[in-house]
């Protein structure tokens, strides 16, 4: 398969949106998060200094990337003298997006929540969201939800197949592994804030063009969606998260963001929109918004494997 790998990543999108992940098999990723959390634990030492501490997180990414990216080569390298490689890169390519696996995250939470089943909504928003969870009523539930969506869209969608199409599997392995080093260490708690400085610098960079093209995708046919991306979307303390996040707000024509709280700490963030919280109807309504802007990409993908000279 020739550069861009346009048409590797619409069969790879194909293919994991209509299978998605096999549930009983590891994930890949795992793997990755094994080697973090193996350096984190070797270099991230309390006893040194914060600019040491540093140091050893860039050099953790550099690894991340240098194992990762090397891997990515190897495999498409092999794929490249076999007949039938094309279908060993879309396979790989398949593993590392989460197109399907985020709707059925997302679906598990609906179903409880338009029954009033709050309990079973709770544990099931748990799976994708790291705040407390024990007291959220349904419209607290509703816009976590909407905002792992459409967070996620850009994770776990978006800029997976960005990177897979300028990059092949070298640049969709790199930014997996950047994007796990920042879910894992990427956070401002005294622990992980030198150490994992160079995870959350590397995944804001990788992440800002597909932030904004996901943004584009979630709003491409709703005006209010443009209004609200455009004028919110810098409030969020992330580059890139508010652009997914205002967008939805806009489309769905609801509030998204606000206080919420991690571990027991109320966390005050801005508001993205200007209408009610969300209801469970709106977490139906956002699938089909995510569900559109899934299906454009496709498009996207397949115009531009016509379009790029052969």
């Amino acid at each position: 398969m020739s550069w861009p790998f346009f048409w590797a990543a619409a069969s790879a999108f194909l293919l994991e949106g209509v299978v998605g992940w096999p549930r009983r098999v590891m994930h890949p990723v795992a793997w990755v998060g094994g080697l973090i959390a193996g350096l984190e634990h070797r270099w991230n030492r309390p006893e040194t200094s914060e600019r040491r501490r540093r140091l050893w997180g860039v050099l953790t990414m550099l690894i991340l990337i240098g194992v990762t990216g090397g891997a990515g080569w190897a495999v498409q390298a092999v794929a490249g003298m076999w007949a039938w490689g094309g279908g060993l890169v879309v396979l790989c390519g398949a593993a590392g997006l989460a197109a399907r696996s985020l709707f059925d995250h997302v679906r598990a939470i609906e179903g409880p929540l338009s029954l009033g089943d709050l309990p079973a909504a709770r544990v099931a928003v748990a799976m994708i969201v790291g705040r407390d969870v024990d007291a959220m009523e349904e419209a607290d539930i509703a816009a976590a939800a909407l905002e792992s969506l459409a967070e996620s869209f850009c994770d776990g969608v978006v800029a997976p197949v960005f990177w897979f199409v300028i990059g092949g599997l070298p640049g969709l392995f790199a930014y997996k592994a950047v994007n796990t080093a920042d879910s894992m260490i990427g956070h401002m708690e005294p622990r992980w804030r030198a150490f994992g400085w160079a995870a959350a610098r590397t995944d804001d960079a990788m992440n800002w063009i597909p932030a904004r093209i996901a943004g584009a995708l979630i709003a491409l046919f709703h005006p209010q969606g443009w209004r609200i991306m455009l004028r919110d979307a810098r409030k969020h303390a992330s580059p890139n998260a508010g652009w997914t996040e205002a967008a939805m707000a806009g489309v769905l024509r609801v509030r998204l963001g606000g206080s919420v709280r991690y571990d027991g700490v109320m966390t005050y963030r801005p508001d993205f929109g200007d209408w009610a919280a969300p209801r469970a109807c709106d977490l139906q309504r956002g699938l089909r918004v995510y569900g559109l802007a899934c299906a454009v990409l496709f498009l996207l993908l397949i115009a531009g494997g016509v379009a790029w000279p052969r």
